[in-house]
């Protein structure tokens, strides 16, 4: 790795911090460095609190301070220049007088989209953008598609049988008992954990009438996304389009964990209404039952994750 790349990496490490706290807001983190030695650091902590380049300010040591106008600051994404919640970023670092400003990838909201970098140059400062570019992307790929697509980061989530079956055929909770469980503790956790980095979870009428499933994060620490069910079917283009804009609209949420069952699974696959896929496969073997989804190509080479219980 460049000099650049290593303290960006650092920086990604950081934002990583906010993960279950920042949303809406991406995750941020920003490192500022004088002659090879960081002399401070800071991760956008929270929705509504200081933004990293504030925190990494703040941790430097006063004696220090005077160092600030020799050193290189590096975000993960561009700085802020507008005021929303808190003053724009772009200002204090400029206040600041940083001579170099490294950042990771432009920011795609309306109200900053180069503005931020455009301040810096304006005031004299040498902003070089693009270091991992593609690393910053995709740690807030959810916000990036909420900005640049207007709809929610949607992952796919299933647990299937070793043989391809998601679960037995099954009439009522009450005649035929509860879905067949193929998680061990330690995959259920993960799922939790999953949930936890999503704002909305989806599952179809027959999964939520049959199982009647809490949907929460009670595994893991974060918020419970909020809860959905589909009641129509999106392979319908209609319906497609009414759905996914009635997500945008609501409170702006950027991503959405579907947890199935097969056929509302299925229908995100066949409508290619994806993002993102973990498959949860267990060593169990049904014989028969309810198949599981089933990706048969995917072009677009989007990421499927696949874990063993």
């Amino acid at each position: 790795m460049t000099t650049d790349e290593r303290y960006m990496s650092r920086c990604l490490q950081l934002a990583r911090n906010g993960e279950l706290t920042t949303a809406p807001n991406p995750m941020v983190g920003a490192v500022i460095v004088h002659e090879g030695r960081i002399i401070g650091e800071g991760w956008h902590r929270e929705y509504g609190g200081p933004h990293a380049e504030v925190n990494a300010v703040r941790s430097v040591r006063p004696e220090d301070e005077c160092l600030l106008r020799e050193a290189t600051i590096y975000v993960s994404l561009e700085p802020c220049s507008h005021w929303g919640k808190t003053p724009p970023c772009a200002e204090l670092l400029v206040e600041k007088g940083f001579r170099r400003v490294v950042v990771g990838t432009g920011d795609p909201n309306e109200k900053v989209c180069g503005r931020g970098i455009k301040r810096l140059r304006e005031a004299g400062a040498e902003v070089v953008v693009g270091v991992l570019e593609e690393e910053c992307k995709w740690l807030n790929r959810k916000f990036f598609m909420q900005q640049t697509q207007h709809r929610p980061w949607i992952t796919l989530k299933w647990a299937e049988s070793a043989d391809g079956f998601i679960d037995r055929c099954r009439e009522s909770l009450e005649k035929d008992g509860p879905a067949m469980k193929f998680s061990t503790p330690w995959t259920q956790m993960l799922v939790h954990r999953l949930r936890a980095t999503h704002e909305a979870i989806l599952v179809g009428r027959r999964t939520w009438e049959l199982d009647q499933p809490t949907l929460t994060t009670r595994l893991w620490p974060g918020k419970s996304p909020k809860r959905f069910v589909l009641t129509t079917k999106t392979s319908d283009d209609a319906a497609q389009a009414t759905f996914i804009s009635h997500l945008s609209a609501l409170n702006d949420l950027q991503s959405l964990l579907v947890e199935g069952g097969a056929q509302t699974l299925q229908s995100f696959i066949d409508a290619d209404l994806w993002d993102e896929a973990y498959i949860e496969r267990s060593d169990i073997v049904l014989g028969s039952g309810i198949k599981a989804p089933e990706i048969k190509t995917d072009p677009k080479g989007r990421p499927i994750h696949v874990n063993f219980a």
